[in-house]
């Protein structure tokens, strides 16, 4: 059986995976994540390996936690004024991050710790949070808008088939074809795929 953290806000529970969080982080960054085990991850958090095996199961499970942690996108994303434009930067930088060493490392630990497919989904919605802000944004200033699940799947899902399965067209042009396609499309009267938010 799968265990996650029961994380509530504040108090001890907070603190202790906000502990463990830091120290698999640094640990990884000094000795490399070959190198992790469950009792050295505690000793560096200051709990003991029962509540870290409590929490989480096992070593797999608690990278799988923190992977989905450091996947969550810090801050809203860039406003540039338009549609397109903050489809765009948004797109370039989501490939650039997950195409990343540290991005592909996170995506494979969230999977791997996973079988329920709990974490991939909470990645999937970080996405879909993100996606939502620039539709709302663009629906208000009255530009025609198309879904969250059609942006995920024309943008999103074949960069991450990419990532995961045939590296290469790893660059902003890819995002930049990706989101043309979805929007280019709309715009030269495929109009079946954009509604009103």
């Amino acid at each position: 059986m799968s265990r996650k953290p029961m994380v509530r806000p504040g108090g001890r529970s907070a603190r202790v995976q906000q502990s463990v969080h830091t120290a698999v982080r640094e640990l990884t960054a000094e000795v490399g994540r070959e190198a992790l085990t469950v009792p050295l991850v505690a000793a560096r958090a200051g709990v003991t390996p029962s509540t870290v095996y409590r929490r989480w199961g096992d070593l797999q499970e608690l990278l799988s936690d923190v992977a989905v942690e450091r996947l969550r996108p810090e801050t809203p994303p860039d406003d540039r004024g338009g549609l397109t434009a903050d489809l765009t930067v948004w797109a370039e930088q989501f490939l650039e991050e997950m195409s990343s060493p540290p991005g592909r490392a996170y995506i494979r630990d969230a999977l791997l710790g996973d079988p329920e497919g709990t974490n991939a989904g909470q990645c999937s919605a970080y996405a879909a949070e993100q996606i939502d802000v620039i539709l709302d944004r663009a629906a208000a200033r009255g530009e025609p808008v198309p879904d969250t699940e059609t942006v995920i799947d024309r943008v999103v899902a074949p960069m991450m088939y990419r990532i995961l399965f045939r590296p290469g067209l790893m660059d902003p042009a890819y995002a930049r074809h990706l989101v043309g396609g979805l929007l280019g499309e709309a715009t030269a009267g495929e109009t079946a795929a954009l509604q009103p938010r």
